[in-house]
């Protein structure tokens, strides 16, 4: 896959994996770890620019980043929630970055094509916001113009980016992906169970 150099990611892994009991990030799946599969991911994409927002277990996450070349950054703030997280992502991506994905780290199923899919419609209509569904429900990652970055650092939504991102229903179209893998997170040991199997069963 060719490189997309004004296109980034932003991977949120910094918060307390409490429901799980294990810390997300580093759980095995497959030959690897979650968090290397959501990167692997962005990568299939063409994407390079990638940052991983760390914060709890920073110490224990870091090295495995610094092993796959991928550049991270802190969240001092990480224990206010994940808009903080957001804020730091997108605070450390260089400047003319046109569009970045938005994903959290414990989203391991999500589809390479899928990303292909959104910055497939994004360059044939650049501008506001793409969003993957599948069987009409919204999933993770967004992609969002960089043209928001200002707006997402100004301000502290008290719903979060949910709350900013719906301001531009406007700008805003939705892409069928066919990839139940968006709507897929490991919150608890029974998602990251069935997950692996699903994983072992693709």
């Amino acid at each position: 896959m060719a490189a997309r150099p004004s296109l980034a990611a932003v991977v949120l892994a910094a918060g307390y994996s409490r429901r799980m009991g294990a810390f997300k990030p580093l759980l095995p799946f497959g030959s690897t770890t979650v968090i290397e599969r959501v990167i692997a991911t962005i990568r299939e994409a063409g994407v390079e620019t990638v940052r991983v927002v760390v914060g709890w277990r920073a110490d224990r996450l870091i090295p495995v980043l610094e092993r796959s070349g991928v550049p991270w950054v802190m969240n001092e703030r990480y224990a206010e929630g994940m808009y903080g997280s957001v804020q730091t992502g997108v605070q450390s991506l260089p400047a003319g970055v046109s569009a970045f994905f938005l994903l959290p780290g414990d989203m391991p199923l999500v589809q390479g094509a899928t990303l292909i899919r959104l910055i497939a419609d994004w360059y044939a209509r650049p501008g506001g916001i793409r969003y993957p569904c599948h069987e009409g429900k919204r999933g993770h990652p967004p992609l969002i113009a960089g043209t928001y970055i200002y707006e997402i650092l100004r301000e502290t939504p008290s719903s979060g980016l949910r709350e900013l991102l719906a301001r531009h229903t406007q700008n805003a179209r939705e892409i069928e992906c066919g990839d139940p893998g968006i709507l897929i997170d490991l919150d608890t040991p029974d998602e990251y169970r069935q997950s692996v199997e699903k994983r072992d069963l693709a």
